[in-house]
């Protein structure tokens, strides 16, 4: 069989990563793989350029009719949707060709049309899409709950490479470094960040760093000065080494108003990094207990300065957690079991 994975862009993001290490890690005697995406700074990870398809980002009727005529050429059986717009894509191109096609989803968050258009979208995954891949079991039940057929969804939780994601020993310093890594965007909700800083504005040694890129930028930055922050937070920018970053922080926080499995989670989780995240989406079934993490049940900055001063003050209690989260990812979510479970369900598809 041939499978053709599509994701809108190579960007920085959760969801690009993972289809990047399902592009660098698949493979079968029985399967051919083939990639499709927009083209963006994740590029240079793809492994096998020769079955690469670049996509515009903006030109969709452009990239139907190569999209088309390259699964004619590859005689495709299989569609690997990264996102909603991929399966839109995937069925028009079914509906053009007249040729039954298997549409695998992962979903990865959650979309306008679910929001908006529940039995739209309802209706458009229980008629045209073979198979649901939800990356928590949070999200699985949110299907269900919309009406997508049972048989249809499955979770496969996102793995992390422990190769690249190695566990590092932290090393005492004077600086007490706290960080975000996520995109600038409003659901990330970096105001509540920058409130934590404010609060422990009065331990000299505690310093705050916000990684990554987007909209929010200008926003962030004038609101660090109002807060008289710029000897407190620094920003960072694009992080090209996410692993890099992680590591170099004693606390990594989590303040969205919306997530369904974040990424980073389990990479602090490899390295050695604590946590002190928000409780929503699936994140807790990776930080299932105390054990592993820190959850903050509100959007309490007091309760987050709180768990903050806590791992910086006990070294005991810190290190407790750094092991049994190291353990946790180990054990449940490596990039081999996300990708032995995806390989699954193309060959009983």
């Amino acid at each position: 069989m041939n499978v053709l994975l599509m994701t809108d862009k190579l960007m920085t993001g959760g969801a690009e990563y993972y289809f990047c290490k399902l592009e660098n890690q698949l493979k079968h005697s029985k399967l051919v793989f083939y990639t499709a995406a927009g083209g963006g700074e994740l590029y240079e990870q793809i492994n096998n350029k020769k079955h690469f398809i670049n996509m515009s980002h903006s030109n969709h009727i452009a990239n139907l009719i190569m999209i088309k005529r390259k699964v004619k050429e590859y005689d495709i059986d299989i569609i690997h949707a990264n996102s909603l717009r991929m399966v839109l894509y995937a069925v028009a191109i079914q509906k053009m060709m007249k040729k039954k096609l298997k549409i695998i989803y992962t979903k990865h968050n959650v979309t306008m049309i679910e929001k908006s258009f529940r039995p739209v979208f309802t209706r458009l995954l229980n008629r045209y899409v073979t198979k649901i891949i939800t990356v928590s079991g949070y999200e699985q039940e949110n299907l269900f709950q919309l009406g997508v057929q049972k048989e249809k969804i499955t979770t496969i939780y996102n793995g992390v490479d422990l190769g690249q994601f190695m566990y590092h020993q932290k090393e005492k310093d004077n600086v007490y470094k706290v960080g975000i890594l996520a995109r600038l965007s409003p659901e990330k909700n970096h105001e509540l960040f920058l409130e934590i800083a404010k609060k422990l504005k009065q331990y000299p040694e505690i310093k705050f760093y916000i990684g990554g890129d987007g909209p929010q930028y200008p926003k962030i930055h004038k609101m660090i000065e109002e807060f008289e922050l710029t000897h407190h937070v620094q920003m960072i920018g694009e992080v090209k080494n996410p692993e890099s970053f992680i590591k170099d922080m004693d606390v990594l926080v989590l303040t969205s108003h919306r997530e369904v499995f974040p990424m980073v989670v389990l990479e602090a989780m490899a390295v050695g990094t604590p946590l002190v995240s928000i409780n929503i989406g699936g994140i807790k079934e990776a930080i299932t207990s105390d054990e592993f993490g820190c959850l903050v049940s509100g959007y309490s900055a007091d309760r987050f300065c709180e768990h903050i001063l806590a791992i910086k003050e006990d070294q005991q209690f810190r290190n407790k957690l750094v092991n049994s989260a190291r353990d946790r990812v180990q054990k449940n979510f490596s990039l081999e079991k996300m990708v032995t479970y995806t390989m699954r369900e193309y060959l009983n598809i």
